[in-house]
């Protein structure tokens, strides 16, 4: 079997051996036991599931919350003459059934999902009918509570296993042995079973710096270490101006947040990943799912949340084996913000209950309604509409999110809608001179029930060569259309959309769990003690509080952080 694995190895990936950790979690799926991975970032997690799907009748299933991840391993598993398909927020019911219907029928090997997927009808009537090799939950600390990012639509993958008699493999970077347990208990491990390779970066040399001037340090850093470099920050507004700065000092850099458009986001990636843009400046937003190899410098100039944030952000640097930074910078107003941050993001439950009816007012949905309801939300026109503050209200919209009341997912794309404003009979009598607009208009009235009565979603790619014509052209045409007050016309874009899970519940009667949410405050304060705690001690190697902390018992000092030059 191991020679069989190594042989599809070399097949596929060109790779004659495995790395550390790697051929265990593959020989442990291919004898149909679960098996929990945890591996640094960088450390191969996708070879450790793709492998044994290669070498296995069937689909593996993989889930996974990277919109961005799921296209990028599509198109390289394609690249290396493998078939897979991915399912995400933003597809027409249409592209969703035609993938799920290849699932089943066509010689695929991986469909990769979102989580929130799992519970949609449509896709409980395709999967009992799939022949699935392996569910593989990616990013897995987000099914668990005890985590720093916890999601409620992992938890749907539990409800998964009692449909799909398959083997589980899960794979995360940052799990401390509460959140391991906690994972696998999750998934419903027929047995515990862990597999952790070591968390040690040794080509990673972990500074932390305590300075008032965090700007000059910055340029010190980035001038004394060539290459590539990322630098995080906490708001979207700090990217922008520590990036103007950075350029003023003749450092080439650009910046990058979740409020960019996808357009944009993906142009500033491509730029920074050729070495055209040499540092990026960025929010958390940036970073997942990006196997840059050549990260020589990680700065952070605000402090994180908690240990697991940081070092999986910290681990982009290296990914080559080189020798690499992670610094991170503080001084004591770090220390007040992060208390700060701890009760921003746990407002008081009565303030959640009233952002959760303010969202149902903002949408007009009266008690007893909405359930079902995939809404396009506004977020800063909500906030200016009932003067919120920002982070209070994206915190309380967080929150319910995990209390199952609705989801809330960013960058979704939103499908071009039409309606035909004249009546059929009306429509006939016209005279339109233009053929493209007839042929466009015949089109849509063959394909879309209802579109005389409201603007419907449409496919324009199956539009557009239904009419013989590209998309923009099409789009072109549907403009025209507009013009001439033929249709209502409403472009494709890209949003943040609120999926409601219930109707609008009466005030006292929303259920917020109290005992989670102080579970969850608790928690979070310790993971910020913890984080405090490595910044403010000078006594203990960094690499080795850090792998404590993740419950790596045997460790040394790794004799090339702050604390261990100082001792030499």
């Amino acid at each position: 079997m191991r020679e069989c694995a190594k042989e599809t190895l070399k097949k596929y990936w060109g790779y004659d051996s495995f790395r550390p950790g790697q051929e265990e979690i593959v020989n442990a799926a291919l004898e149909g036991r679960d098996v929990l991975a945890i591996l640094p970032t960088g450390g191969g997690k996708s070879v450790c599931f793709q492998v044994p799907a290669m070498m296995k009748e069937g689909i593996a299933l993989v889930v996974t919350p990277l919109i961005a991840l799921m296209k990028d391993q599509v198109q390289n598993l394609g690249a290396r003459g493998i078939k897979a398909l991915t399912v995400h927020a933003g597809m027409s019911r249409r592209e969703v059934e035609l993938t799920l219907n290849n699932a089943v029928y066509g010689d695929f090997k991986f469909l990769y999902l979102s989580p929130e997927r799992l519970s949609t009808r449509l896709f409980s009537q395709f999967v009992s009918a799939m022949n699935i090799s392996y569910i593989v939950v990616d990013e897995a600390h987000c099914i668990s509570q005890w985590g720093y990012d916890f999601r409620p639509d992992y938890l749907g993958i539990s409800r998964l296993r009692e449909v799909v008699d398959s083997p589980v493999i899960a794979l995360t970077a940052t799990a401390t042995p509460a959140v391991a347990k906690d994972i696998m208990q999750n998934l419903g491990f027929r047995e515990e079973n862990l597999v952790k390779s070591g968390f040690e970066r040794p080509n990673i040399s972990y500074i932390v710096r305590q300075c008032e001037d965090k700007l000059g340090k910055l340029l010190s850093v980035l001038n004394s270490v060539p290459g590539t470099g990322i630098v995080y920050v906490r708001s979207r507004r700090k990217t922008e101006e520590l990036s103007a700065f950075l350029n003023s000092q003749g450092i080439s850099a650009s910046f990058y947040h979740a409020g960019l458009g996808p357009s944009l986001r993906a142009e500033r990636q491509a730029k920074w990943k050729s070495g055209e843009i040499r540092v990026m400046v960025c929010t958390n937003a940036f970073g997942m799912g990006i196997d840059k190899p050549d990260v020589r410098s990680v700065v952070h100039f605000d402090l994180p949340d908690s240990p697991e944030a940081y070092f999986q952000e910290a681990g982009r640097a290296g990914r080559d084996g080189q020798p690499s930074f992670a610094v991170l910078l503080w001084n004591s107003l770090d220390i007040r913000k992060l208390h700060r941050n701890l009760t921003v993001s746990f407002p008081s439950l009565e303030y959640i209950e009233s952002i959760y009816h303010k969202v149902h007012i903002f949408f007009e949905i009266p008690y007893d309604c909405g359930e079902g309801r995939s809404l396009k939300f506004d977020f800063e026109t909500f906030c200016r509409q009932f003067h919120l503050s920002r982070e209070g209200a994206l915190y309380a919209m967080e929150y319910i999110s995990r209390a199952g009341h609705w989801s809330l997912s960013e960058d979704v794309e939103i499908a071009a809608r039409v309606g035909i404003i004249p009546s059929r009979n009306e429509l006939y009598d016209l005279k339109i001179q233009d053929a493209r607009m007839n042929l466009v208009l015949e089109t849509l009235m063959r394909r879309y029930s209802g579109i005389f009565s409201y603007p419907v979603p449409i496919e324009e790619d199956y539009v557009a060569s239904s009419c013989g014509m590209g998309v923009p052209r099409l789009r072109q045409v549907l403009y025209e259309l507009s013009v001439n007050h033929l249709v209502r016309y409403i472009p494709a874009d890209t949003s943040t959309v609120l999926f409601l899970h219930h109707n609008h519940l009466q005030p006292k009667n929303v259920d917020l769990c109290p005992r989670r949410y102080e579970f969850l405050k608790k928690a979070a304060t310790q993971r910020a003690e913890a984080m405090i705690e490595y910044v403010s001690r000078d006594d203990v190697c960094r690499s080795r509080y850090l792998l404590e902390y993740f419950g790596q018992k045997e460790t040394s000092d790794c004799g090339c952080c702050d604390v261990c030059r100082r001792k030499q």
